[in-house]
């Protein structure tokens, strides 16, 4: 039995002229998190439209939970929960409604749906809102109805497009915790983000995109360790081109990105030295994340 929930193998997709996926392969192992990361118009929302089967490559193969999609993509998207990236469910509707309309699409009947919405508004933590319209719920509260809806068919695999964008840090923190949780009980994920902490707290792996190309892949810890590997300063204020000249000879790169300069400082103390005394800076130093990979892979920021 494959140990693959996800395997896409020289995948290629355009629209018009236009190539938005290009000779694209990754696999997804089963009970792991899988990140997709990108600008937007990197190919991450194709990506994801193909291995639903909602759009079938121009090249290559994708298999999914062991079926080749999208020829059998309806079989595969039975072991599937997919998350959107805007809310879709019926606010006319209460909490409980939309999980029992939901549960009909994958022909489940009304007992078993019934017997698993307990579970479900427990998971969300919305035991007290079963009965409340979904018009009157917070933004976190239906975001949290959208994951609790997409394990409605107890999928193997989850499909995640930026699942805590618009959310207030305390709900989103919230949405982590519940993820965690599934990856503990042997889920698999497909996340696609903006978010750079949230990749690092969740994904095992992931991929950084570009033009529909993969231009980093591995752990993200490692990716950072690989690709940068030493402090970061944040120098808002003052000349970037003048400043660049004095520090450069501490950095071990330097970055201009409109107002400010990313100087990556082995010694970042030698740095704090040449600008000691220069009125109307303001400096920021910190560990390296994810966002300086991608700058450094690609020389622009995340788009947000």
């Amino acid at each position: 039995m494959s140990k693959l929930a996800v395997d896409l193998a020289g995948v290629s997709k355009k629209y018009q002229d236009k190539v938005v996926v290009d000779g694209l392969s990754f696999t997804v192992a089963k009970g792991e998190c899988f990140g997709l990361l990108g600008p937007n118009g990197a190919g991450k929302s194709t990506i994801t439209r193909m291995v639903l089967g909602m759009a079938a490559p121009d090249a290559g193969k994708i298999t999914v939970l062991g079926m080749p999609v999208p020829t059998r993509a309806r079989l595969a998207r039975a072991g599937v929960g997919v998350v959107p990236q805007f809310d879709n469910l019926d606010h006319e509707f209460t909490v409980r409604e939309n999980l029992l309309v939901f549960g009909r699409y994958f022909g489940m009947s009304t007992y078993k749906i019934e017997a698993a919405i307990p579970a479900l508004l427990e998971f969300a933590r919305l035991e007290s809102k079963a009965d409340t319209r979904v018009s009157a719920l917070s933004g976190g509260m239906k975001r949290r109805l959208t994951l609790a809806r997409a394990l409605i068919n107890d999928p193997q695999l989850l499909v995640m497009d930026e699942p805590t964008t618009g959310l207030d840090p305390h709900a989103r923190h919230l949405i982590w915790e519940r993820l965690r949780l599934l990856l503990a009980q042997g889920k698999t994920i497909i996340l696609t983000s903006h978010f750079m902490e949230e990749a690092e707290r969740l994904c095992d792996r992931l991929c950084v995109l570009d033009g529909g190309r993969i231009i980093a892949e591995g752990r993200p810890h490692a990716l950072i360790d690989e690709q940068i590997g030493c402090p970061v300063l944040e120098i808002y204020g003052g000349n970037p081109h003048e400043l660049r000249a004095l520090i450069s000879p501490y950095s071990q790169r330097i970055e201009v990105s409109g107002e400010t300069i990313f100087c990556y400082a082995p010694d970042p103390e030698q740095v704090h030295k040449q600008l000691r005394g220069r009125a109307g800076l303001r400096l920021l130093q910190r560990p390296p994340n994810l966002e300086d990979v991608f700058l450094r892979l690609t020389g622009r920021d995340m788009e947000k």
